[in-house]
């Protein structure tokens, strides 16, 4: 196991929350009104692909499934990057097996600039987080990397794609990544789950996909009155 983008920000979210989805995914749930978001976001970011025009998407699923094929990934994005291919969509890297797939990679005279799509029209912390990890693999692959944006929604729909620069943002993550990746490498491939009580970060970003499951197993009387809501 190693760290993908989506891994770092849940861990530093909460360590548990990121064993649990290692160790005990099967305890996870996500709220419907969240699912939709989430496809709203992956249809947002399908359409993101061709705001440059002409692109190559790298995705590659294993047979049979919708699991991403990183290694096929990996290895596409390699060609694509030595064919100096002008716009790469979902490219593909990884340090010490440290993953992450980028949205938007579009070449420069200098080297690749990074657009990170989001279904909002408000930029948040956590994006720019979001991206500064991927200057970070992308930065220890020994690619050049220029500028970094996020691409919002914006107001008109027949052009909704609004790019944000964030690079000095995203850049002065580099270090902060860096202390807390290779923690997180090792608490997840922990055998016993992290004693991390309930708190503020359980909303923070985001509501935790395995709120009820810690808060019941912090609060006895709240298990008490579920088991009891079971009896004859």
């Amino acid at each position: 196991m190693a760290i993908t983008k989506t891994d770092f920000m849940r861990g530093m979210q909460c360590p548990k929350m990121l064993w649990l989805d290692k160790h005990k995914p099967g305890l996870k749930v996500i709220p419907p009104e969240v699912q939709v978001r989430l496809d709203a976001g992956n249809d947002f970011g399908d359409r993101a692909m061709a705001m440059f025009g002409p692109y190559e998407e790298m995705t590659v699923y294993r047979p049979g499934t919708t699991i991403p094929d990183k290694a096929a990934m990996l290895q596409r994005t390699r060609e694509h990057l030595e064919a100096g291919t002008p716009v790469i969509c979902e490219a593909a890297f990884s340090n010490y097996n440290n993953y992450c797939a980028v949205d938007i990679l579009r070449k420069t005279e200098t080297g690749y600039d990074i657009y990170e799509v989001k279904n909002t029209p408000e930029l948040h912390d956590q994006f720019v987080r979001d991206a500064g990890f991927q200057y970070y693999i992308l930065s220890r692959c020994g690619l050049k990397v220029g500028k970094i944006f996020i691409v919002l929604h914006g107001p008109e729909e027949a052009e909704p794609f609004l790019p944000v620069e964030v690079t000095k943002q995203a850049k002065g993550f580099y270090k902060w990544i860096n202390d807390n990746i290779w923690d997180l490498n090792r608490m997840q491939k922990a055998p016993e789950e992290p004693p991390v009580e309930p708190g503020d970060r359980c909303n923070c970003p985001y509501r935790c996909w395995y709120y009820d499951y810690c808060h019941k197993a912090a609060d006895p009387a709240r298990n008490e009155q579920n088991t009891d809501s079971f009896v004859g």
